[in-house]
């Protein structure tokens, strides 16, 4: 059932990874976007973002994966994800249509109220309306902040979520060297090029690991199961977990990766 603030309504883009892999990640999105006070619906009809399809030059299915997304999200007076790299693709959309598209126009205007949520949350809603629930928050761990290319290139997310961070009582953030250097994984990118991504991702372990962080986040799951796979298989005791289960006060759960996360559990 949609929440019945008097705020915004906001449509979620759940994103493919949440979904399959981590819910706890778009339940926490929920959270945080109703404690900012908006009305918030998960549309039925969406899907996947189409990113792998225009990564891989698909044009025609990815104009028609993003025809059916912005009819899903039409009427919504924003759409938010916990991810930089669908948002980021949902910014891409009027390169995929003709000018002369019916759909051309819908795109961009689907683009201008599309937002990554710690960039909703920070740039929209603004830390005078957030602060006194986050600080009401306690996360006893110092932690290292991954920045995911998409999100910080595309949409110039970088101080957002450090600042939201910075409310959360325990938090303390030691910044990692090359924080803003790919990790490797860049969707298709890591399948084409599986060596070069196990390298990429190999120095970015080590530098998370260099900062003695007790857990690694960042705002895109593609990057934190590419890095906690690779601590993992490294015997790095480093914990990896989206920005949104600590701003959310959902770090009960187990970290991504670990064996006892019940997905079962979060659907």
């Amino acid at each position: 059932m949609p929440n019945r603030s008097s705020g915004p309504r906001v449509g979620l883009f759940v994103t493919c990874l949440a979904d399959m892999f981590r819910p706890s990640v778009a339940f926490a999105t929920v959270k945080l976007l109703e404690q900012a006070g908006c009305q918030v619906e998960v549309p039925e009809r969406q899907t996947c973002c189409g990113q792998p399809a225009f990564n891989s030059g698909d044009k025609k299915t990815t104009a028609e994966i993003a025809r059916q997304t912005i009819d899903a999200f039409d009427g919504y007076e924003y759409v938010v994800g916990p991810s930089g790299s669908c948002i980021g693709m949902l910014h891409y959309y009027p390169e995929v249509f003709d000018p002369a598209d019916r759909y051309y126009q819908r795109a961009l205007e689907l683009k201008n109220r599309s937002f990554e949520i710690t960039s909703f949350l920070f740039d929209v809603i603004g830390m005078d309306n957030l602060q006194e629930q986050l600080k009401q928050l306690q996360f006893n761990h110092k932690v290292t902040y991954h920045d995911s290319c998409s999100g910080l290139r595309q949409l110039g997310i970088k101080q957002q979520p450090r600042q939201l961070l910075s409310q959360v009582e325990g938090v303390e953030l030691e910044e990692m060297e090359e924080a803003e250097t790919c990790c490797g994984f860049g969707g298709t990118f890591c399948v084409k090029y599986p060596e070069i991504s196990n390298r990429m991702v190999s120095n970015k372990t080590d530098y998370i690991s260099n900062t003695g962080a007790h857990t690694v986040l960042g705002g895109d799951l593609g990057c934190l199961l590419n890095m906690a796979g690779k601590l993992k298989r490294e015997g790095k005791a480093v914990e990896a977990r989206h920005v949104v289960e600590v701003l959310a006060g959902m770090t009960d759960i187990p970290a991504i990766g670990e064996a006892d996360y019940d997905l079962a559990q979060q659907l």
